[in-house]
Formats: C-alpha cells, sequence, structure tokens
C-alpha cells in the first residue's frame, strides 16, 4: 500500500497546510509520519497535517501525491476515514 499527500491548500494558523493519509493502516501513518520527523501532535482523527514547506520532504520520502478528492476517497475506501463529530461542548 501507500502513503498520501494532497496539495498544500489548506489555511491555518498562517500557513497552508497538506494532509498526510494511508490506505492501509494508522500504524503504516504513523511509522511514515515518525520516519519525516512530524510530531504526533499533528495527527487529527484519519490524517497528519503537514505544511506547505514540509510536502516536499514527503514527497522525497516516497509519499504519493494526489488531489484533495482522492486522499478523501482513499481514506473512505479503506475505511480509515474519521469524520469529525458535531456538538458537545464549545466552538
Amino acid at each position: 500500500m501507500a502513503i498520501y499527500i494532497d496539495p498544500p491548500t489548506w489555511p491555518g494558523h498562517g500557513r497552508l497546510w497538506s494532509h498526510l493519509v494511508s490506505d492501509l493502516s494508522y500504524d503504516e501513518l504513523r511509522s511514515f509520519a515518525d520516519e519525516l520527523g512530524v510530531p504526533r501532535r499533528a495527527f487529527e482523527r484519519d490524517h497528519y497535517d503537514l505544511p506547505a514547506q514540509r510536502y516536499p520532504d514527503a514527497v522525497a520520502a516516497g509519499a504519493v501525491e494526489v488531489s484533495s478528492r482522492e486522499v478523501v476517497r482513499l481514506l473512505r475506501e479503506s475505511g480509515l476515514r474519521q469524520r469529525k463529530r458535531w456538538g458537545g461542548g464549545g466552538g
């Protein structure tokens, strides 16, 4: 299987971000992220948020470049998609 990354087009905290995902397992994703030196705190539900400046590093390490739509499709088809839960607290 593989690790995938979408283009850094997602704004947040004054930067643009990519999503790093696996189509196999969270363990595969965690291992790849650890090798890149991505902090565990960058994991959010089913992906790692990766700042734009780290995009080339992920691709050089073997992440496959795909569209944002493809990232969602891969997560859904693999059964790893974790939707955001709404309600029950602050905002």
